[in-house]
């Protein structure tokens, strides 16, 4: 029977695809402005957001597959210290974990019985989570985490694209960056409810950011155009 994923794992998942449709949508655009500023050609303009696009998608997926292994290597190394400690210092590891949740504020007797009962079921799970802050039954597949900023980067990089390709020329520039200010602000809120933030300051930011790097890349295409 397949294991059912986690919520913590299905909330890393929906992160990386968040933050790989946010970084489509930004990528493409500012390419595709940049080139706009330059040329009015729209094959120019097309075939570079495609170029754009393809190679974010392989980076995007590449990325977040490294980044997953890494902090797994990372926290199995973390695992792996713990056992030791566990083998050569147990008593030592137990009064860690029950000071941590006397700090919390509950008695010594019942942060011991809860130590106990904890340390005897799962003693390696137990102090890990205590000492370095994770649970060593949420682990992020890399697989996954990959596939799912393969396929967002894609998607978010076909608004800019599609909006810059199909509106008429006198207004592809307004209307991608209109397009790409409301996907931003989509991105920027779905980003900070996931990470329990304050969600007007990250569409703000988010918004804000993404029209500078536009304007940025017009103005510099602009000093290329003939």
């Amino acid at each position: 029977m397949k294991k059912k994923s986690s919520l913590a794992q299905r909330i890393n998942v929906i992160r990386a695809s968040v933050m790989g449709a946010n970084d489509g949508i930004l990528s493409v655009a500012g390419i595709v402005l940049g080139v706009a500023g330059a040329t009015t050609n729209s094959f120019a303009i097309f075939i570079s957001g495609i170029a754009g696009m393809l190679a974010g998608t392989v980076s995007m997926a590449m990325g977040e597959y490294v980044s997953v292994n890494s902090q797994r290597d990372a926290q199995q190394h973390a695992v792996a210290e713990q056992e030791v400690a566990l083998n050569n210092d147990y008593q030592g590891e137990f009064d860690f974990v029950k000071n941590k949740y006397m700090d919390t504020g509950i008695s010594e007797a019942l942060a011991s019985k809860a130590t106990k009962e904890m340390m005897d079921k799962d003693a390696v799970l137990t102090s890990v989570r205590e000492r370095f802050g994770f649970d060593l039954n949420n682990y992020t597949s890399a697989y996954v985490a990959a596939f799912a900023s393969m396929i967002s980067f894609s998607l978010g990089s076909l608004l800019p694209l599609l909006t810059i390709t199909f509106a008429p020329r006198a207004w592809r520039v307004p209307l991608t960056v209109v397009s790409v200010a409301i996907a931003l602000s989509i991105t920027g809120y779905s980003a900070a409810a996931l990470g329990k933030a304050i969600r007007s300051r990250a569409v703000i930011r988010n918004v804000v950011t993404g029209l500078l790097t536009m304007a940025a890349t017009y103005l510099i295409g602009s000093l290329f155009a003939r």
